[in-house]
């Protein structure tokens, strides 16, 4: 593997391999993902996000999946992980308002707290502090707010708090109303949106100037260079033959990159209609793949796409 991946970056120059990486921002999925594989990294992001101080974080039983029932649907969450006091945390990147969000953080915080309560286990008290951070490169709600914080409170006395240690956060970074809110979270939020040198102010929160320090050791590396390359080749192809031409025999593995993308859009709450918009082919391919994902949810994405391609084969056969 290694020898292969020498053999690819010597077909480019390394200003071929870094320059798509220095357009990247970490609200670009492949940056956030590429960041957030460092247990540091996202140590950061949660404490900056809240504003609180985390001691040690692991990974949540090592998951970004969790499954649902047969036939029903599960969630692959960006990151998921455990501080040391038993709070967990999951992070998710939005660029674009592409779904329900507020019933998209309903659904998992279902499936967050489902694994943590055993078969015939009596009573709740195993149901640990949970925090669902989303970071949005939009202002969902409208207020020009950075931060909105939401918990379940009673209508009648607005002051109280139900006490399901459950919070919902929903990040801006098109905030503008900056009365109230910590200057950490504000910058950030900027760091977010354009991940740039240019965007890590003199004297900002060290934690900042620590993570930048991390994103541009990513922005350098030709190895993750020449693995975004690969991917951005790899949509191109799905998007010009895969979905332009039609599938062919013999193209599971671009068919798998498209159930892949497909899965991820659905995980979002996006409807059919919209990921068929979005990925410009016809919804009724798209409802059949969502159909198989809930059918055989413990299915791989080339399983997936090997029996889309076998379902069309007749179909195929008379052109």
């Amino acid at each position: 593997m290694e020898e292969k991946t020498k053999l690819n970056m010597q077909m480019y120059d390394a200003e071929s391999i870094l320059a798509p990486l220095q357009k990247l921002n970490l609200m670009d999925d492949f940056l956030f993902d590429a960041a957030t594989g460092d247990l540091e990294t996202c140590r950061i992001i949660i404490e900056l996000s809240l504003g609180i101080r985390i001691r040690n974080i692991a990974w949540k039983e090592g998951q970004k999946v969790i499954r649902n029932l047969p036939g029903n649907r599960g969630i692959r969450m960006d990151f998921y992980v455990e501080d040391d006091r038993g709070r967990v945390f999951d992070v998710e990147m939005q660029k674009r308002n592409e779904g329900n969000i507020p019933k998209r953080t309903r659904f998992y915080q279902a499936l967050i707290d489902a694994p943590m309560l055993k078969s015939g286990e009596r009573g709740f008290d195993s149901l640990k502090p949970a925090y669902i951070v989303v970071i949005c490169g939009f202002d969902l709600y409208g207020y020009g707010l950075y931060r909105y914080t939401f918990d379940n409170r009673c209508k009648e006395v607005p002051d109280l708090v139900m006490g399901d240690e459950c919070s919902k956060i929903i990040l801006n970074t098109k905030g503008g109303n900056e009365a109230g809110v910590d200057r950490a979270l504000i910058d950030f939020l900027h760091y977010v949106e354009k991940s740039s040198e240019e965007s890590v102010p003199e004297g900002c929160d060290e934690r900042l100037k620590h993570l930048h320090k991390k994103i541009h050791q990513i922005k350098m590396s030709e190895e993750i260079g020449v693995s975004y390359m690969k991917m951005e080749e790899r949509d191109r192809l799905i998007r010009d033959e895969g979905l332009r031409r039609g599938r062919a025999e013999g193209r599971a593995e671009g068919e798998a990159r498209l159930v892949g993308i497909i899965r991820k859009k659905a995980s979002k709450s996006m409807t059919a209609a919209d990921i068929a918009d979005c990925l410009e082919t016809g919804c009724e391919e798209v409802e059949r793949t969502i159909e198989l994902l809930g059918a055989h949810p413990d299915w791989t994405d080339l399983q997936v796409a090997e029996e889309l391609l076998r379902l069309e084969t007749p179909s195929e056969g008379q052109e």
